[in-house]
């Protein structure tokens, strides 16, 4: 298979399932960013649903979509109004259409090593473990609940041949935990859109704030780190100009509409493809739930109905198959160091000390060499 769009769109049990497998990053950061600042979560989960949808019909493989994450946090933070982040989303999303067109991403592809997107996979995947960590703090019956499920049905794929439906029922058990914990929480209709605009003021405090942290972060996990663990999943290359112009599209038309930046993610991919996604089906039930969600099922009180332990005890597993991949590098000190940097500090700084080393490293082999001739 070359192209991507030639793959058959499945609408399984397994698509189904692997549709929720990056529901334990989506959901709680959705829920943080709605709770502390004046975003309206309605728009933010109908956004990420057509953009799923439009994703899975144009890729043809769970191309997943996350909230850009270094813009979250800083949200989620304080201090950050719906007029900065609407401007950060059009800044990026201008950015990342340019990146998009002409041989842009074949420069960065060039100068950017393996060994360095290997070690933002692994970042990623350090930083899942030490979010599961707080999820099962918070809740840990859940996530042993959670565990024991997707552990039982890792035996009965294997011995069993039975499909991995762990996430859902991960999901399911903890819907009803939730329901035992809090009951059932009221249900509200969507209000009517309005437009997002932000003043001339926004834009200053935007790119400093918000872009300029978030640009590395997109370049090298959304794009590069995505495309790279596509090949290395299904064997098709989704090009990195690709990525960068749906990235840029998804913002341009969603932020001044009330979304939230969007991108997609290497951290997603492994962990719908870890529970079963295998063509564009599993982004298009993940949609269609998303604008379930938005059109009835937008209060906090629903959106938190999910005990916390199970979406722990799926992004271990899904840190687990990220960190799997990252093993496939080709310096092992290179992505160890980038992996700490980014659980340590951030993953930009991880990126710049990772490019850096790995120049360094390249200099001193050849003067090395150079000495010995």
């Amino acid at each position: 298979m070359t192209s991507e769009t030639k793959r058959p769109i499945s609408f399984s049990l397994s698509e189904f399932a692997g549709s929720l497998g990056d529901f334990g990053t989506i959901i709680p950061l959705i829920l943080a960013v709605a709770l502390v600042s004046d975003v309206n979560s309605r728009y933010i989960l109908l956004f990420f649903g057509i953009w799923f949808i439009l994703t899975g019909l144009y890729y043809r493989l769970p191309i997943p979509l996350e909230p850009m994450k270094a813009i979250a946090v800083i949200v989620i933070a304080g201090g950050i109004g719906s007029g900065e982040i609407a401007a950060a989303g059009l800044i990026l999303g201008v950015v990342f259409m340019v990146l998009g067109y002409g041989r842009c991403f074949c420069v960065i592809e060039k100068w950017v090593p393996e060994s360095v997107v290997r070690g933002i996979q692994l970042g990623l995947a350090l930083l899942l473990f030490k979010a599961s960590v707080d999820f099962v703090v918070k809740d840990a019956f859940f996530f042993v609940i959670g565990v024991a499920i997707v552990v039982a049905f890792i035996l009965l794929v294997r011995y069993r041949n039975v499909p991995d439906l762990s996430s859902v029922c991960v999901i399911a058990a903890g819907v009803i935990g939730g329901i035992i914990i809090h009951g059932i929480p009221p249900l509200s209709m969507i209000p009517p859109p309005q437009l997002v605009f932000p003043i001339p003021t926004d834009f200053p405090s935007a790119l400093s704030t918000l872009v300029l942290p978030q640009v590395v972060l997109t370049i090298a996990n959304a794009i590069l780190a995505t495309s790279l663990l596509t090949k290395d999943l299904f064997g098709t290359d989704v090009p990195p100009k690709k990525l960068s112009t749906t990235i840029g599209l998804m913002n341009l038309t969603s932020v001044p509409f009330g979304g939230f930046p969007m991108c997609h993610g290497a951290g997603g991919l492994a962990g719908q493809y870890r529970y079963g996604a295998r063509t564009g089906g599993a982004s298009i039930f993940a949609g269609v739930i998303f604008i379930i969600l938005a059109l009835f099922f937008t209060s906090p009180q629903v959106l938190s109905i999910v005990a916390i332990g199970v979406l722990g005890a799926l992004l271990v597993f899904v840190g687990i198959e990220m960190a799997r991949h990252s093993l496939k590098t080709d310096s092992y000190l290179v992505t160890g160091l980038i992996g700490i940097l980014s659980l340590v500090i951030s993953i930009t700084v991880g990126f710049i000390v990772g490019m850096l080393a790995v120049y360094l490293l390249m200099f001193y082999r050849k003067r090395a060499t150079k000495n010995t001739t």
